[in-house]
């Protein structure tokens, strides 16, 4: 249980991250944020622990169980989350969902690897638009071709994500209830924003 999400928003209500429920116990502890719940209201460490933790995740303490919050607000932050996804293995994995772009499969991470649509031996670069995820067998058959050499189609052309990988996923699986009304708000207003080069 303490290793389970709770979204993290600064303090103009906007989703910054995801953290552990330890986590959060913590930054609740030390007054730097505030828990909320279904009704939109703060609530510091000391009157979070007193509500009821009946029909909600709970934590046990020697004397208690105390309620799990699921969203808690920053005091003391109010800047916004990078706009710009770093070009990275685990974001192009989230990029094209753990899918292999050529046969489609879905893969744990370790079976996928990266492959270069355009092959870096005929010039083809490492960025967004040239690298996708895929399959062991599908990268040998490939090997040093292009798609169209090897008769083999990509399922969509890469792009560079408009998204921020970490909310993508908790939006799509939309773990918690409680999360719901800041993420769709989010997708709204701010996470399909178009980000500048």
């Amino acid at each position: 249980m303490l290793d389970t999400g709770v979204l993290v928003l600064n303090r103009v209500y906007q989703p910054v991250h995801v953290t552990s429920v330890r986590r959060a116990f913590t930054l609740l502890y030390q007054g730097v944020a505030r828990a909320i719940d279904e009704q939109f209201q703060l609530f510091d460490f000391a009157s979070w622990s007193e509500l009821a933790a009946a029909e909600h995740d709970s934590v046990g303490t020697v004397t208690r169980r105390i309620r799990v919050p699921r969203v808690i607000v920053l005091l003391a932050y109010d800047h916004l989350p990078k706009g710009r996804v770093r070009f990275s293995r685990f974001n192009i994995y989230a990029r094209d969902d753990n899918t292999c772009q050529y046969c489609g499969g879905r893969f744990r991470r370790a079976e996928l690897n990266l492959d270069h649509v355009v092959p870096r031996s005929r010039g083809g670069s490492t960025t967004w638009e040239n690298v996708v995820c895929s399959c062991v067998s599908c990268n040998l058959r490939k090997g040093g071709r292009t798609p169209e050499e090897a008769r083999m189609r990509l399922l969509r052309a890469p792009t560079r994500p408009r998204w921020t990988p970490v909310f993508r996923s908790a939006a799509r699986r939309a773990l918690y209830r409680e999360w719901r009304p800041f993420l769709s708000l989010a997708d709204a207003a701010y996470w399909n924003a178009e980000l500048l080069e």
